[in-house]
């Protein structure tokens, strides 16, 4: 941008702004111009001091719902944090903790008014990703009731999944890592560990899931084969994408298909971290291939799709986030493939972790760090 005078004093009053906003407790504009294709935009602090945030849920009336890794449900009005009783107790030992959040799609009828979250449970014989429901009441939550979890706990603290997603039919798609000790778990159809899902609203398997009645496989499973889904959302035309861990690079940006399986560990793309070796096959016969490898050591999570009037250049685009590689990518989609990619972050915001379209048309991200932030992307004017 040139420098003028109009310029310098258009900077200084959006410095002024930022300060002023941050001693309020309020928004604070961290950067005020990030330059891309289609659109320029502006980045705005929301809150900060979030420990490890993993999800954010944009509630109705402005204020925001964030999970924290640690077991804690942050409630976040005006830049101020509160955090709420009557969350489960969950095991936050390596990657587990309280996971995703959801709401229900008719939130806001008295009657649906369920906020959806996944967890890593605690029992006997280690833990397991468990799916619950709960209402927000002033500063808890009531109505507390766990809906499923996963078939077989196993040690703790590695590839829990966990993101949550609705279909159009009213059904709720959740992922389970493979659990990250035994790999080949995810192509056992007898084993929820390295799948996606399919649930009804209060936590049963639909009864034309593709193997429900059939002993082959779990009620429950949608597809299989998949290692570590961090990401997933459902497109305005249905389809299903889904932002997947691979080990040494090969991360996988998949089309969710019913009863496919997407071939983790025996066909793949990734590297063992010890020796730096293939794991597996590229590709095989009765493997569904990824629709794009991120580049290098992506580290996706986050997804989602731009259907936004302030984002008119991004629409039907996906936005995911990336841990180690601190980036935000723009995928560009036509007819079910991915044609271009352009970066939008490279470190801007650390860690970024998720990764949501508000129903307000604003752009929500999270950065993962001991003192985490929750983010607003808005179009630079």
């Amino acid at each position: 941008m040139k420098v003028t005078v109009k310029n310098l004093c258009r900077r200084l009053a959006l410095t002024a702004l930022g300060f002023v906003a941050a001693a309020a407790g309020a928004s604070e504009v961290v950067e005020q111009k990030i330059d891309s294709a289609a659109h320029d935009f502006r980045i705005v602090r929301l809150a900060s001091g979030l420990h490890h945030p993993w999800a954010v849920a944009p509630l109705p009336d402005g204020r925001f719902l964030v999970s924290e890794r640690r077991g804690r449900l942050a409630l976040i009005e005006d830049g101020q944090v509160k955090y709420l009783d009557g969350v489960p107790q969950v095991s936050a030992l390596g990657q587990g903790g309280l996971l995703d959040l959801a709401l229900h799609p008719q939130y806001g009828d008295s009657h649906h008014d369920w906020i959806y979250m996944t967890y890593s449970k605690p029992g006997e014989k280690g833990t397991a990703t468990a799916l619950a429901r709960a209402k927000l009441k002033g500063a808890a939550l009531v109505e507390f009731e766990e809906l499923f979890a996963q078939d077989r706990y196993s040690h703790p603290g590695r590839h829990y999944g966990s993101r949550l997603a609705w279909r159009g039919d009213g059904t709720l798609l959740m992922t389970v890592g493979d659990r990250g000790v035994t790999p080949e778990r995810a192509q056992d159809r007898r084993d929820h560990a390295g799948s996606v899902l399919r649930l009804t609203a209060t936590g049963a398997a639909p009864a034309d899931n593709p193997f429900a009645g059939d002993e082959s496989g779990l009620d429950e499973i949608y597809s299989f084969g998949n290692r570590n889904i961090q990401g997933l959302v459902v497109a305005d035309d249905g389809r299903i994408w889904a932002s997947e861990h691979a080990a040494l690079t090969g991360d996988e940006l998949n089309l969710i298909e019913a009863g496919a399986n997407y071939g983790w560990p025996v066909a793949t793309r990734s590297k063992d971290y010890g020796s730096g070796q293939p794991i597996g096959v590229p590709s095989m016969p009765g493997v569904r291939d990824a629709k794009h490898i991120y580049s290098g050591r992506f580290a996706p999570s986050g997804l989602a799709q731009v259907d936004s009037n302030y984002f008119p250049g991004w629409k039907g685009n996906l936005l995911a986030g990336g841990l180690g590689s601190e980036k935000l990518l723009r995928l560009v989609l036509r007819d079910g493939e991915v044609v271009d990619t352009e970066e939008l972050l490279e470190g801007e915001l650390g860690r970024i972790r998720d990764v949501r379209q508000g129903a307000d048309g604003y752009l929500y991200l999270l950065s993962d760090s001991s003192d985490g932030g929750l983010y607003r992307l808005v179009p630079a004017q």
